[in-house]
């Protein structure tokens, strides 16, 4: 493990989860995270892992103190994450959300734009199977709008890399400067992750519908792996302040009126990632630093968050406020946990959001941009508001909804405690996360006057919200967000290809009849290959790949006994049909009692043949290079 990549120790071991069973795959999910955290502890700064292709140099390693503090946490967050959901039976889960924690990571070591883009479309298509594998009509449209948000995304993001290399004639990823029109483009690409409005709906869509342990893992890694690449690239932007302050508003705005106890979570992800984005344009070291400090608190305590309302979902299923109540009786440590979050989140002092937040919100007023200090301090009482009082209240008391549910299992609490324990821990010791950060910057948060503000602030919101109890009381609404527009125009186009293809002056052969029969041909050359294409893809990497993988690992060594036996079959081509007739036979019984131990005879005339055709391939490799 010490030449390898940390990204690869979780993408190459998410392939061969489906090796382990049971206890023994437990403890090897486990020992994937703990390999990579010993790797990044042994890891010196500089360029590693260096790969010559097509004249340019790969980078799948720079490593300085702005990717560590990034690969720290993901690692961190994939350990916990992976503790939480021990009790997940799906193989196919887990490794898509291995593969998506590599894929980020490789992100964060990427020292060119090649190497990220391929690493950054491996993080769409990972982790939207985290939303699909819950497998309700509602996951499933919202999984196919991620995509295809997230594909435009991409796109936005390989034109603007093919103009910059244009330009340039580099693919090193760094410090962006002005250069046109690939400089929007990528920056388009970066911002689509994340969550940043218009373009955030996606976040607020999928991201509730994932599954219990999936939504853990998503809300640690895309959008923060968006503010990782902005810190990289767009340090210094000063759109990038401003988006971030209108974030910060906009996402509390959403979660006040929201009903779903996710869905509230989801939009507070886009306000406390409106803190990093703005940090980002803000730019000053402080700023920086804040930055990543939040990012580095954020995934701790969001998931914590999710994880604390997964275990709501997963003991009562039911994820609105309308629902719930009175839980605090039968889910004592879920309650405790997930309030550590939230005071977390609303930057109480001696947790870990209070270090963090604080920091960006310093830069703000150090930098004398007013507005923007204004608009992160109220976002910072409205995230109070929402996330530390109104969901825990109507969901853990409030009126009681007779829901007798008990604390989740014992793995979903150990995952929630660890992280409790790194909020806490954080926000007594900040110096822990401080020493990470990127910029030599001394900052102390624990000033007289920054304590007294800020506890100011949270007991006025304390106030307002028990004073004005009865009219805050949660109703079961639906709010409309930006992806109405979206969502209206995909339909209204479907409608239309659907009228041109069903139209019967469309099926006339009459000649004045040619443009639109045209126009039919044209719509079915558009839709229906493309269709069959995707059907086929969809059945190869989601159907037989993996059910054909799951087959070779229940009885690896009959599996290779089956497939040589049948390729020497067809490989011999042998004349006798009565031979032909009983190896088939006898090929079909080993079918029938597989997995059973079927390896007693295996012919050393048919090992003779695969040891040497093994060997011939090995010489020709070897003459060849």
């Amino acid at each position: 493990m010490t030449n390898i990549p940390p990204a690869a120790i979780f993408i190459l071991g998410a392939f061969l989860i489906p090796l382990f069973k049971g206890r023994i795959k437990q403890g090897y999910l486990l020992l994937l995270p703990l390999l990579a955290f010993k790797r990044l502890l042994t890891i010196s700064e500089g360029i590693h892992f260096t790969y010559r292709f097509l004249g340019y140099d790969l980078i799948f390693g720079r490593v300085d103190k702005l990717s560590m503090v990034f690969a720290y946490v993901f690692v961190i967050a994939a350990f916990i994450g992976i503790v939480y959901g021990l009790h997940v039976k799906n193989n196919g889960h887990h490794i898509a959300a291995l593969t998506y924690v590599g894929s980020s990571l490789g992100v964060v070591f990427a020292g060119d734009y090649f190497t990220l883009f391929v690493f950054w479309e491996i993080m769409a298509l990972s982790s939207v199977c985290l939303i699909w594998y819950r497998g309700s009509k509602a996951a499933i449209d919202s999984g196919f709008r991620y995509v295809l948000v997230h594909i435009f995304g991409g796109l936005c993001l390989f034109g603007g890399i093919v103009l910059h290399v244009v330009n340039t004639g580099s693919i090193e990823f760094g410090p962006l400067k002005y250069n046109g029109l690939a400089y929007y483009l990528i920056l388009i690409g970066f911002i689509i992750n994340a969550a940043v409005p218009p373009l955030h709906a996606w976040l607020a869509d999928a991201y509730p519908e994932a599954t219990v342990t999936g939504a853990v893992f998503l809300s640690a890694f895309t959008t923060k792996t968006a503010v990782y690449v902005l810190l990289r690239a767009f340090s210094g932007a000063e759109i990038l302040a401003w988006l971030g302050a209108v974030m910060t508003i906009y996402g509390v705005v959403y979660a006040v009126l929201e009903n779903d106890i996710r869905r509230i979570l989801a939009y507070h992800i886009v306000s406390q990632v409106g803190y990093m984005v703005a940090g980002v344009g803000i730019g000053t070291m402080l700023a920086r630093n804040g930055a990543a400090a939040h990012a580095y608190a954020h995934i701790l305590y969001k998931g914590l968050l999710f994880m604390g309302t997964g275990a709501i979902i997963h003991m009562t299923g039911k994820r609105k406020l309308t629902e719930l109540g009175g839980l605090y009786k039968t889910m004592p440590l879920t309650f405790i946990f997930y309030m550590i979050a939230g005071v977390s989140i609303s930057a109480f002092p001696l947790f870990s959001g209070f270090v963090s937040k604080s920091m960006v919100v310093s830069a703000a007023g150090e930098a004398h941009q007013s507005a923007i200090w204004l608009m992160l301090t109220l976002a910072s009482a409205g995230t109070f508001l929402s996330v530390g009082l109104k969901l825990p209240y109507f969901a853990f008391f409030g009126k009681d909804s007779g829901l007798r549910a008990k604390d989740p299992p014992l793995n979903m609490l150990i995952g929630m405690g660890l992280a409790a324990f790194l909020c806490i821990y954080i926000g007594i010791f900040p110096g822990s996360l401080y020493n990470l950060l990127p910029e030599s910057v001394e900052y102390h948060p624990y000033t007289m006057s920054h304590v007294v503000w800020s506890f100011q602030i949270l007991m006025f919101t304390g106030l307002a919200f028990f004073v004005f109890l009865k009219r805050a009381k949660s109703k079961a609404t639906i709010s409309l967000d930006t992806d109405w527009f979206y969502r209206k125009g995909a339909m209204a186009c479907l409608r239309l290809l659907y009228r041109l293809v069903k139209s019967k002056a469309m099926t006339r052969l009459d000649p004045e009849g040619f443009c639109k029969k045209g126009a039919k041909d044209f719509v079915w050359l558009i839709i229906d290959p493309w269709y069959q294409l995707g059907i086929k893809l969809e059945e190869i990497f989601l159907f037989s790949i993996p059910k054909s993988l799951s087959w070779f690992c229940k009885n690896p060594l009959a599996a290779c006994k089956i497939a040589s036996d049948t390729a020497l079959l067809y490989l011999l081509k042998n004349t006798d049909l009565s031979y032909i007739d009983n190896e088939r036979k006898r090929i079909d019984k080993e079918k029938k009692i597989y997995p059973g131990d079927i390896i007693k005879h295996w012919p050393i005339g048919s090992t003779v043949v695969w040891v040497t055709l093994f060997l011939l391939v090995y010489l020709l490799i070897f003459l060849t290079t």
